[in-house]
Parts: C-alpha cells; sequence; structure tokens
C-alpha cells in the first residue's frame, strides 16, 4: 500500500513540474513576442494583442515542431549535393522543414492584417537578430561599387532567406538557411562579371594589412 501512495504521489509531483515548465516555456514565448510588437509603436492595444498571439503562436509552434522531431528522425545519409555524411545539423533542418506549411502561412497572414510590409520586415528582423542589414553591409564591404541592380537582387534573397528562417528555432539554423542564399547572391554575383572568390580573397587581404598597420602604430 506504500508503495502504491508513493508511486501516486511521484507521479502527481511529475506531472505538476512538467505543467509548471511548459507554462513557463509559454511564457517566455508570450514575454518575447510582447518585446518585439511593443517596439513596433503602434499605440493600439487591440491590435498589439492581435500580433502577439499570432507571433507567440508561431514561436510555439516552431519550438513544439522541433522538440518533437529530433535529427535522429532523419536516418543517416548523404547529401546529394556533395556526398557528404548528413551532418546533426542538417538532419535537424531536414526534420524542422517537415512542419506544415500553414504555420508559416498563419504568421505571415497574421502579421500582415495589422501591419505595413516595412513593420512585418521590423518582425521578421527579431526572428533573425537583423540578419539581412547585417549580411548586406559585408556584401557593400566586400564588392566593390555594387551597383543598384546588384544590391536590389542581393536584398532580394537575403529576404526570402529571411523569411524562410523564421520557421528555424536554433540559430545555428537560421545562420544556415542564410548560406543557402548567400550561395544564390554569390553565383549571381559570378554570372553578372564578377568574381566572388577574387572579391573576398582581395577583401581579406585588405583587412589584414589594416589590421598590421594599425598594430604598426
Amino acid at each position: 500500500m506504500k508503495t502504491q501512495k508513493m508511486k501516486v504521489v511521484l507521479l502527481t509531483l511529475f506531472m505538476t513540474f512538467g505543467t509548471l515548465v511548459n507554462a513557463q516555456s509559454a511564457d517566455e514565448e508570450v514575454k518575447k513576442a510582447k518585446e518585439w510588437i511593443s517596439s513596433l509603436a503602434l499605440n493600439d492595444k487591440t491590435k498589439e494583442d492581435r500580433l502577439v498571439s499570432v507571433v507567440a503562436t508561431h514561436l510555439t509552434a516552431v519550438k513544439n515542431w522541433h522538440n518533437s522531431h529530433p535529427a535522429e528522425t532523419v536516418p543517416a545519409g548523404i547529401n546529394p549535393l556533395d556526398g557528404k555524411p548528413l551532418s546533426d545539423l542538417h538532419r535537424q533542418i531536414i526534420a524542422d522543414s517537415a512542419m506544415p506549411s500553414t504555420v508559416h502561412q498563419d504568421l505571415m497572414n497574421g502579421l500582415r492584417k495589422d501591419l505595413t510590409e516595412e513593420q512585418v520586415a521590423q518582425v521578421l528582423d527579431k526572428y533573425t537578430i537583423g540578419k539581412v542589414a547585417f549580411t548586406m553591409k559585408g556584401y557593400q564591404a566586400i564588392v566593390p561599387n555594387m551597383t543598384a541592380a546588384e544590391t536590389a537582387e542581393i536584398q532580394k534573397l537575403l529576404e526570402k532567406a529571411r523569411e524562410q528562417a523564421v520557421d528555424y528555432k536554433s540559430m545555428k539554423q537560421i545562420s544556415a538557411i542564410f548560406e543557402i542564399y548567400k550561395t544564390q547572391a554569390e553565383q549571381y554575383l559570378n554570372n553578372n562579371g564578377r568574381n566572388w572568390r577574387q572579391m573576398y580573397a582581395d577583401y581579406t587581404k585588405k583587412i589584414k594589412a589594416e589590421k598590421e598597420a594599425k598594430q604598426k602604430k
């Protein structure tokens, strides 16, 4: 009898702890959503509450899918593009990419219901810690005299990366998604009279020389 009572007590404690952890985790998603939406300074509580719900729901869905679909659910194999074994990161991205597309659609529809495209971009930047602007700044530093056409094309690719990346949980995954589109940007430059490898080498050499010059002072 004592053993049975102890099992009941332990089960109750376990369930209570699990409930508290889940509640705390949900609170974190809501807190993050509130911070992001409040940064827009909409001054409209009804809209803000609606948007907080949209973002928090999306963050929770991404987290829950990620946690319930670990990398191990994807069989080990090779990357057909290069023949190399799939890394744990690759397998996790594959697992997370199978999340229903409605999760993403609900986020974008919910944001666009109450926000301008510029404001939507600001929210997506929160998800990806401003990687569009940061990456573009890098290209502008590496590519001499970037043209308006080059800037527009690379900006478009980085914005695609940003929207796709919001459906992934970790920064490693988000960075990997951006790498896909950075490769496309570099291919675009190569196909339009640039030599990405040479430009990058020249930029690296320049930065090294500047660093050495500072150290001599």
